[in-house]
């Protein structure tokens, strides 16, 4: 069922989701990875079409199995303070109506909202360590604003509860590279398989065979079971003409922009094509938000905006100076004025500010003064940075200074320490080539592929 016919098309006596073959075998199965141990459950959940059939189906779990749901549901659900505006505040206000109907519903599901931290944010990152914008071969920001909130929190349950059980809307006809992938996963007698970067973490893709067609069809034949429908959502998708941001919770997950409605700063496509079809169905506000991208894309490579070293001290585009630093600043807060909307956080500017004072503001006062000129007031108190550097942040320095990207080489480390933990096996060298040059194959493909878009 296209998106575009999906309102058209509903019928109010349409039969109920059970009526579905595809949807009763699924809940059967999903009914059975309950019950079968304590694991509590994590349904990834972006307000896309694929993570609400898959939460909508956890919920019908819940409900259906009455008192013997006796185990906790996390909708773990990340905001990376870069959605655009109409698609942040349709999630947000889903993530109310969901916990809202949880408590009157009297089941165990229970909303969990992650954010990067200053110092992981898209702001915190270009403007105040002054990285380049995300690129292709150099995209920084799915780790730190994505993965890294995610993990924490899933880790802080596993921590808790031993292990857990993520579900995600991840589908083989999504694209013929995820097919690929999905399908060489060994899985166990339950369907699970290990996430290979979160210990104690079991994945479930409870829809993993159902077509586009086939979501739609659910979504528009069953009720919300958190109140209201999805015609918001449709309307989105009919805007946007693409598909949704997904969960992402590992590196493997491509870039969001092209046709996926994900942040309006994404730098790594050549257009923003979801944000161009939301202003031409009526958000002519959001045009200042394009203007503004674009002009980051070109400030990329402009002459005389970044150093002619790296932080390494070789030779090669570096940093951004702090003149280019304090113009996108300026830029920001004067856009942010502009559109009345909130785009930069005050935990942002003060980690900002944070940086500018250890590289070169010595009076410690350029960021909060620019601030101030707007009318925001930052007290420096609003964030504590750790003293000692992770290996995450470690890595990503060393990726910086050398081109390379931090998500290419964390996965390569992780090929190193998981699949070869000694080179002095027989063979042991071939084969740890041939999966560095598989890695590098499955980059350069993403990086096509994101080019095409």
């Amino acid at each position: 069922m296209a998106v575009a016919n999906l309102t058209e098309t509903k019928d109010t006596n349409a039969s109920s989701s059970e009526g579905l073959f595809f949807v009763t075998e699924t809940l059967s199965a999903l009914k059975k990875l309950y019950l079968a141990d304590n694991r509590p459950w994590v349904v990834a959940y972006s307000g896309g079409k694929d993570s609400t059939a898959v939460l909508q189906l956890a919920v019908n779990v819940l409900l259906d199995l009455g008192e013997k749901a006796n185990k906790p549901v996390y909708v773990l659900s990340s905001d990376t303070q870069l959605e655009a505006p109409n698609v942040a505040d349709y999630v947000s206000a889903s993530l109310r109506r969901i916990e809202e109907a949880a408590k009157d519903l009297s089941i165990p599901l229970f909303v969990r909202l992650v954010r990067p931290l200053p110092q992981e944010s898209f702001w915190g990152k270009l403007i105040g360590k002054g990285y380049p914008p995300p690129s292709r071969w150099f995209r920084w920001c799915t780790s730190n604003m994505k993965i890294r909130p995610s993990r924490r929190a899933i880790e802080e349950m596993t921590e808790a509860c031993g292990s857990v059980v993520l579900l995600l809307g991840t589908r083989i006809s999504e694209s013929s590279q995820r097919g690929r992938a999905m399908q060489a996963r060994e899985t166990n007698s339950r369907g699970l398989n290990p996430h290979h970067e979160i210990p104690n973490a079991l994945v479930a893709t409870p829809i993993a065979d159902w077509t586009t067609d086939d979501v739609w069809e659910f979504l528009a034949s069953s009720n919300c079971p958190w109140g209201g429908d999805h015609s918001f959502m449709i309307s989105l998708y009919r805007q946007a003409g693409g598909g949704e941001c997904p969960a992402i919770t590992d590196l493997n997950s491509p870039s969001c922009g092209g046709s996926r409605f994900g942040c309006w700063t994404c730098t790594v496509v050549k257009e923003d094509k979801s944000l161009q079809g939301f202003i031409r169905s009526g958000e002519e506000h959001l045009q200042p938000l394009v203007e503004f991208r674009n002009w980051l894309i070109e400030l990329r490579d402009k002459p005389g905006y970044r150093s002619e070293v790296k932080r390494n001290g070789n030779a090669g585009p570096g940093p951004f100076l702090p003149h280019a630093r304090q113009e996108i600043l300026d830029r920001l807060l004067a856009l942010e004025k502009q559109t009345a909307l909130s785009l930069v956080s005050d935990a942002e500017l003060s980690y900002i500010q944070e940086e500018w004072s250890h590289e070169f503001d010595f009076q410690n006062r350029l960021a909060t003064d620019l601030a101030k000129r707007y009318g925001r007031d930052i007290s420096m108190n609003e964030i504590k940075t750790n003293a000692t550097m992770s290996e995450d942040t470690l890595l990503e320095e060393a990726a910086l200074e050398n081109d390379v990207s931090p998500d290419l080489l964390r996965e390569l480390l992780d090929i190193r320490r998981r699949d070869f933990p000694s080179l002095d096996k027989w063979g042991a060298k071939t084969n740890f080539e041939n999966a560095v040059g598989a890695l590098v194959k499955k980059a350069a493909r993403q990086a096509e592929q994101t080019t095409a878009t």
